[in-house]
Parts: C-alpha cells; structure tokens; sequence
C-alpha cells in the first residue's frame, strides 16, 4: 500500500504571463532551474510524452510523465505513467500589470511505511519544499534574465 505526498509552492514574477508560459512550457529546459532535475527529453512520437531523470545525493529516479491537461497561460497537469509514481500542476496566473504568479503542486507515491516516516518528520517535507521554491526562485531569476523589465 502507498501514500501520497504533496507539496505546493509558489513565486511571484515580474515577467508577463504569455513569457513566463513560454519558457516553462518547454519542459526539456526545466534542469536549468530545477535543481533534482538533470534531464527531460520530449517524445518524438507523443508531444505529451516525456521522459524525466532526477537526481540528488547519490540516487537517481526515472519516470515518463503524460501532460493530462494543458490550457495555454493557465495550467500544465501531469501524471506518471512509468517509474517514479507522481503527479502535479504548474498554474499561471497573470495580472494586468504585466506580472505573473507560478505554483506549483508536485505529489508523490512512496510506500506506506516510508510515507508515514516523512510525515512524522517535518524536517523532511521542510526540506522537498523549501528545494521546491528554490526552484521557483531559480525559475523567476532565470525569467528575469530572458525577458528583463523595460524601464
């Protein structure tokens, strides 16, 4: 039996929405601002379809993700569909003055034992969360430098 995990976070941006959506709906630059993250290879044969590997402290996770749902400048929803068990959202939300906020959920499936472990233990959920909006942050930086505010 298995337990999920979930995390959201969130980052505001000083970048419009239709640039912030631009980059991150290219899933295959992701490693640059996702820290566990070391590659994303887009199928050739399914634009849904991807491949992720992540890696930290001496372990590495490989899974194929499917987008379930994706609604240009709104929401980018995901599902595993091989290895690794998780599934998440990245919403954008723009505002009118050129500003945009990302969040993002990321859930995962560990075994109940495990799961319960990291429950009991908030320094463990403290530290995939606070990875998450460093993450984030490293997204905004990343934006900014694309996509500088005009003067």
């Amino acid at each position: 039996m298995a337990d999920w995990l979930e995390h959201s976070v969130h980052v505001d941006l000083d970048v419009a929405i239709e640039n912030v959506w631009q980059l991150w709906s290219d899933l295959e630059q992701m490693p640059r601002w996702m820290k566990w993250i070391s590659s994303v290879e887009m199928s050739p044969d399914d634009p849904q379809l991807s491949e992720w590997k992540l890696e930290t402290s001496g372990l590495s996770f490989a899974w194929k993700s499917r987008i379930v749902k994706k609604v240009p400048q709104q929401i980018i929803q995901w599902e595993s569909v091989d290895g690794l068990p998780n599934k998440g959202a990245i919403r954008f939300y723009g505002r009118k003055d050129n500003t945009s906020t990302v969040k993002m959920t990321v859930a995962y499936s560990l075994p109940a034992i495990l799961a319960k472990l990291m429950m009991s233990n908030s320094f463990v959920d403290r530290v995939v969360t606070s990875t998450l909006q460093a993450d984030l942050d490293r997204f905004r930086d990343y934006a900014l430098t694309q996509y500088p505010k005009q003067s």
